[in-house]
């Protein structure tokens, strides 16, 4: 499937339309993190909080399903694939991994996503990729080994790490999906049907894997602590639901419509500094320096990955992901 540049914003104005959204959802989806750490913390399973977070935004999203009930015929397995990677399997692989590493560390782990499509376009598809890609790779490996200060014996929890990089994965599928259909004019799948769908599948899903007949309800009567000063749990989960979940889950899918995959990625990559920055001032989670330059160079290196992927169809690497080339999308297989 081609994916469209920056040449396919239909003006100036959509795309700056688009960075706008693309921005709104990474701060959204910046801020899942801090609220529901307390939760976690609280007593609740990672694996329940995604199930209330993923199924409260199913429900809010449920007329829009229901409008949009001719995609289950038309794009089954878009949607199945969108609620499977997209929501399911970024969330619980992420939220999962809250409950054992810090929440920057495990969001700046998330965001080796570049890295790793350019990894299924070199070793999978086995195409060439640009010299900048492979430098951006190995920005963002050696950025991770400073995240997780490798020279002191990995000191944080291997499991989380390997939750995180689930995440990392199923962020790829995110980013590949959303574009599905973009550029087929009227007949697009609209992406707000898309999202009701994904939100449907991934709370199927996720009843069967969270069992959440065996959460302690009781938790979100009382209170939960964000670094020593109480919120109501309630609060806590309407914000995970209503804008980490729903309003980061529009904005991000329509402004990857409005600009590209690459585009809306870079962009996407402001979510690792906005978690980062809000675990500091809400949770207290400091990093150190060494931390927060790895996360630098994590970020630098996905921003090189992510606008650097070869043009379909071609035998050699191209320069760069220029505005007159048409992509290839990595994972076409999803």
């Amino acid at each position: 499937m081609p994916v469209r540049t920056s040449e396919s914003s239909p003006s100036k104005r959509g795309r700056g339309v688009g960075l706008g959204l693309a921005l709104l959802s990474a701060v959204a989806f910046g801020g899942s993190g801090v609220a529901a750490k307390p939760l976690i913390e609280a007593g609740l399973d990672p694996l329940h909080v995604v199930w209330l977070r993923v199924t409260g935004a199913a429900l809010v999203m449920l007329p829009l399903a229901v409008r949009h009930r001719a995609l289950l015929r038309r794009r089954p397995g878009l949607l199945a694939g969108f609620g499977l990677l997209a929501v399911a399997g970024v969330q619980a692989c992420y939220f999962a991994a809250l409950s054992r590493i810090p929440v920057g560390v495990a969001l700046l782990i998330e965001y080796l996503a570049p890295a790793l499509v350019l990894g299924w376009v070199r070793f999978v598809q086995r195409r060439p990729v640009t010299r900048a890609a492979a430098v951006g790779v190995v920005l963002a490996v050696g950025g991770l080994a400073c995240v997780v200060e490798v020279w002191s014996g990995l000191g944080f929890d291997a499991l989380g790490l390997l939750l995180a990089l689930g995440a990392a994965c199923c962020q790829v599928g995110y980013f590949v999906l959303s574009d599905q259909g973009s550029d087929a004019g009227d007949e697009a799948p609209d992406p707000l049907g898309v999202i009701a769908y994904g939100l449907l599948v991934g709370a199927a899903v996720l009843t069967v894997v969270a069992r959440p007949w065996t959460m302690d309800w009781s938790v979100l009567t009382g209170t939960a602590r964000m670094d020593g000063t109480p919120v109501a749990a309630v609060v806590l989960l309407a914000w995970i639901v209503l804008v980490a979940t729903v309003v980061a889950y529009v904005t991000g899918v329509v402004s990857v419509r409005r600009l590209s995959p690459q585009v809306a990625g870079v962009v996407a990559c402001l979510e690792a500094v906005i978690a980062t920055v809000l675990a500091w001032v809400l949770l207290g989670e400091h990093l150190s320096a060494p931390q927060i330059a790895g996360g630098a160079i994590v970020l630098l290196g996905a921003f090189i990955a992510q606008s650097s992927t070869p043009a379909k169809g071609s035998e050699q690497p191209v320069a760069s992901g220029g505005p007159d080339r048409e992509l290839s999308t990595p994972g076409t297989a999803a």
